[in-house]
């Protein structure tokens, strides 16, 4: 069985959109990091990516199916259920985040300046 995941996995004060790299949508990678340790079941996504609502994350999974980098599996059976896993194509992707979310992590400040400078607030005509 694979361990829980940790709740505070993603800072919700993080600027998620601020990592330069995307695949697919803003839940995307974090989806994909959610999958590393195995595969995991709609309700244990939603635990680290708590700001996220069913009806995103839904589509979020179906587009990341639909572009081969996870897999769904129904399970039969008295307790039906489903799980999510990262196909080999999607695990290709880990080291590409990891690498997105040191650098992101690196400039945070610089990536905050700069959103804040050209915000509509902070601009003279």
């Amino acid at each position: 069985m694979t361990e829980p995941l940790n709740p505070e996995m993603f800072d919700p004060l993080c600027p998620s959109d601020l990592v330069p790299i995307r695949v697919g949508d803003k839940w995307a990678g974090m989806i994909i990091q959610c999958l590393e340790d195995g595969p995991r079941r709609f309700s244990e996504l939603r635990v680290p990516l708590r700001s996220i609502t069913p009806k995103v994350l839904t589509q979020s999974l179906r587009a990341l199916e639909r572009d081969g980098f996870i897999v769904r599996t129904v399970h039969a059976g008295p307790a039906q259920h489903v799980e999510y896993e990262l196909t080999s194509l999607g695990r290709s992707l880990l080291d590409l985040l990891d690498a997105a979310r040191a650098w992101a992590e690196a400039h945070l400040d610089e990536l905050i300046d700069a959103r804040e400078a050209a915000s509509p607030a902070n601009r003279t005509s």
